[in-house]
């Protein structure tokens, strides 16, 4: 990001992290490390462009080292901010420590933060267009709805298995979900952790062909990793499909117009998400820069280049 709009916001943001108690961790962006250190040596001079994301939810961790590739490529430097939970990351992006946050979820799920920092934030494009949130259990699991879940609570220990308290798949869950089908009242606990935590008691229980219900979302690797089905929401408490988005922080079209009209000219089609996110997350676990140049040989020309 530009010297001077970096001075007048770091101080702002990291003080609001620091409140909350919550990390932002520097991490590199040319070999996935975590180095600290910053884009790969073959970044240039036309500017430093901080990318801002949540690792965990690795359809943000696919876009950004996808928007990595393309930035170093035209001679941009590149930066990485993986942060722990999306209040902070919306209140650093609109406080100008982040310029894009690659894989928003502003119409729905993130829909209270964007009206809360509403002047602060510019969005950029929607790059795929039928995101949404599910709740999921194992497909050997006797019951496909989320309506069938109050008279079976001891099949599932009386325990919904969520992940990051600030996100707004749990905000939605615990305000929505929860009283909507009465399963709060059915004796069910929203168990609160993190996306890894939640995989891993997915995977185990998957294993163990035991039942467990969790809350996910699509487009996500994990849909088709584990055997696991979207139970039916006849009540609506999930929300609408929305639209997944590029945002910046307010100015970042003026300083940079061509990345601006590259990113707002770029879509995503259910197949290439699937496959970025595959090679990224599946093919190329240590190594997401390795996963993306995979995935460019193949689909360049969906993406196409900055125009300098």
């Amino acid at each position: 990001m530009s010297t001077h709009r970096k001075h007048l916001r770091h101080g702002v943001a990291f003080a609001s992290v620091a409140a909350l108690g919550l990390t932002l961790a520097a991490c590199s962006s040319d070999d996935g490390s975590g180095s600290g250190e910053e884009s790969s040596a073959e970044g240039g001079d036309k500017g430093t462009i901080t990318l801002g994301y949540i690792p965990a939810w690795t359809d943000g961790l696919s876009t950004a080292y996808l928007l990595d590739a393309k930035l170093t490529e035209a001679g941009y430097t590149v930066e990485h901010q993986e942060i722990s939970e999306a209040g902070v990351l919306y209140t650093a992006l609109a406080d100008g420590d982040v310029d894009i946050y690659p894989s928003a979820w502003p119409e729905v799920t993130h829909a209270d933060y964007m009206e809360q920092y509403e002047g602060s934030i510019e969005d950029l494009s929607t790059y795929y267009d039928n995101a949404k949130l599910t709740f999921a259990v194992p497909e050997y699991t006797d019951i496909d709805s989320i309506d069938e879940l109050a008279d079976n609570a001891d099949m599932f220990d009386s325990t919904i298995v969520g992940i990051e308290p600030g996100a707004g798949l749990t905000r939605v869950t615990k305000e929505s979900v929860i009283p909507t089908y009465g399963l709060d009242e059915a004796g069910y606990t929203l168990q609160e952790s993190s996306t890894t935590a939640m995989l891993t008691e997915l995977e185990q229980a998957t294993e163990n062909e035991e039942d467990i219900v969790v809350t996910l979302w699509r487009p996500f690797w994990a849909n088709s990793a584990y055997p696991v089905k979207d139970l039916e929401d006849p009540e609506g408490a999930l929300g609408d499909s929305e639209g997944l988005h590029f945002l910046a922080t307010e100015g970042f079209s003026d300083e940079y117009p061509e990345v601006a009209d590259w990113i707002g000219g770029m879509t995503l089609d259910d197949e290439q998400f699937g496959t970025l996110e595959n090679s990224v997350v599946n093919d190329n676990p240590d190594d997401p820069a390795a996963g993306v140049e995979a995935w460019l040989e193949e689909n360049g020309d969906a993406v196409g280049s900055i125009d300098s």
